[in-house]
């Protein structure tokens, strides 16, 4: 069981640093930086990110009668949001891919400085400081997120001959990761099953899809599908840094992390798909007053 556990840690970070280096090789810098100038997006975008998130988090985590580590864990998944598969979502939910640059962007650096920041004052299970939590961040969520964005701007056709092989890799990492989580944290996941743990993940994220798409304060549709998916998307790597980071943590927090692997993929679906049906709707994808040409 120890060696099965030796290798899920190696394979959770082949699966951090795969997913941000491969969100990386996604990244289009440019257009991000276009999208940017669009102040409300951004705004909407850091407020539904890094205040409501984390808040909503935090008041399902005390609200709801689960063990306290489940809590912590979905604290921690609130303060992480837009996956690295987020563009996929996107595509099917017909939004907007420049924008979807821009969110991926500004999440990622977002969680980059509030995690650390955050962590000691919400998290009360974490006993550590800031420099502890960020620097796992920096070396499996900053470093590798840098290095393919790097590529992708530098040498385009070389992003685009990586990105299938790296996708392949963390794939499969992901798949081997869940496998020995079972074997190693089976009995806390079979524990989760029979409390509100999962419920609770299920109200967070629905909430977190739901509300940044109909409160999109004026932006238009292909936006707010952006802005929907992107929120109720988690980034379980930088969830799971903190827990990587401090020794002895409660299994049962990363047990809440990993089940969001699933969760957050089946919601990102059911999301899309929705999206995609209201896209198609008359009068939709009129472009509204006031929105910047891209």
């Amino acid at each position: 069981m120890a060696l099965i556990k030796q290798v899920a840690g190696v394979l959770l970070i082949i699966f951090m640093v795969g997913s941000l280096f491969g969100l990386g090789l996604d990244l289009a810098l440019r257009e991000a930086v276009r999208a940017l100038r669009n102040v409300r997006f951004v705004l909407l975008t850091l407020v539904w990110g890094f205040v409501v998130g984390p808040a909503f988090a935090y008041l399902l985590a005390h609200l709801i009668p689960m063990a306290e580590p489940y809590g912590l864990g979905l604290i921690l998944l609130g303060m992480a949001p837009v996956a690295p598969f987020m563009p996929m979502m996107v595509e099917r939910a017909k939004g907007d891919l420049a924008y979807t640059a821009a969110i991926m962007l500004l999440a990622a650096i977002g969680t980059l400085v509030f995690i650390p920041l955050a962590v000691p004052v919400m998290a009360a299970g974490l006993t550590a400081d800031a420099w502890t939590i960020a620097r796992p961040l920096l070396l499996w969520v900053l470093a590798p997120l840098v290095a393919g964005t790097t590529i992708r701007t530098l040498a385009e056709p070389v992003a685009a001959r990586w990105r299938p092989p790296v996708k392949r890799i963390t794939s499969l990492a992901t798949v081997l990761m869940l496998v020995c989580m079972v074997i190693v944290y089976g009995r806390d996941m079979w524990g989760a099953v029979g409390s509100f743990a999962i419920g609770a993940q299920v109200v967070f994220l629905a909430g977190m899809a739901a509300g940044p798409y109909m409160i999109g304060f004026g932006l238009p549709q292909d936006q707010r599908s952006v802005l929907g998916i992107g929120m109720c998307t988690r980034n379980i790597g930088a969830a799971l840094a903190p827990l990587v980071a401090i020794p002895g943590a409660d299994p049962r927090a990363v047990v809440m992390c990993v089940i969001a692997v699933v969760l957050t993929v089946a919601l990102a679906l059911l999301a899309a798909s929705w999206f995609s049906k209201v896209a198609r709707l008359p009068g939709e994808m009129a472009v509204p007053a006031g929105r910047p040409v891209h």
